[in-house]
């Protein structure tokens, strides 16, 4: 499976080529260049994300996540998962068709729910595993708060270590609510008492995510992968 060109970018995705140079830098700095990996966007669809979804910055944020997964995969294509209090959809972005994807995507949902972070981990996790696919998988997984079942959040996370899937959680809002506390301490659950192996990461991108530098963006969300890969490669979950 090899990476997408540069050249193949420019004729699929020119608006997206700077994204991809950034994330080529990005992924040579943190030692990852080379590696393959499957990539998913998985986005909170709550009631209270109606700002993010209106000034771009769900957008900006699948987009700049194709321009990363274009050096880990080679299909050009990203699977999403939109989520509140249930499943909203699972479907895809693409190098080909991202302009305006999101807006596409959201004017054909319902209710914006609530936040129940667990079956959108179930669902990410059961796609992978139908896929059968032996690569890595980085899941970006954006929220603007907690979620409403902490306790299945906490065991879905658990039991999900024991499979080759990193989560990279991201915050949307004030970086000082309490709403992200939960998810500190998803980020620092013990190891080997909680989970096997550290499998989750999480910064927060701040009230205005589209002022997060690409090349910061990038930093953070690709930041903690080389070390789970070697915890992961170590216990025998990434081959």
């Amino acid at each position: 499976m090899a990476p997408i060109s540069l050249r193949k970018m420019e004729e699929a995705a020119p608006a997206l080529v700077s994204l991809y140079k950034s994330a080529g830098v990005s992924l040579t700095k943190h030692g990852l260049s080379g590696q393959r990996a499957a990539v998913y966007l998985v986005v909170d669809y709550s009631g209270s994300m109606k700002p993010y979804y209106r000034d771009g910055s769900v957008q900006a944020l699948a987009d700049r996540v194709l321009g990363l997964s274009a050096h880990l995969d080679d299909d050009g294509t990203v699977p999403v998962v939109f989520f509140s209090t249930d499943i909203d959809t699972v479907t895809e972005i693409s190098l080909a068709d991202h302009r305006g994807r999101i807006d596409r995507i959201v004017a054909g949902l319902g209710h914006m729910g609530r936040t129940s972070y667990h079956l959108a981990m179930d669902t990410v996790i059961d796609h992978y595993l139908d896929g059968g696919s032996t690569d890595p998988a980085l899941v970006v997984f954006q929220t603007d708060g907690g979620p409403i079942n902490k306790l299945a959040a906490e065991r879905y996370l658990c039991k999900a270590a024991k499979l080759p899937l990193f989560w990279q959680f991201i915050g949307f809002g004030d970086p000082g609510s309490k709403q992200f506390d939960f998810l500190r301490r998803l980020d620092e659950l013990p190891v080997p008492q909680k989970r096997v192996v550290d499998n989750a990461g999480f910064f927060h991108a701040g009230p205005d995510p589209r002022k997060v530098s690409d090349a910061e963006l990038y930093d953070r969300l690709v930041g903690e992968f080389p070390q789970w890969l070697a915890a992961a490669r170590a216990k025998g979950i990434v081959a």
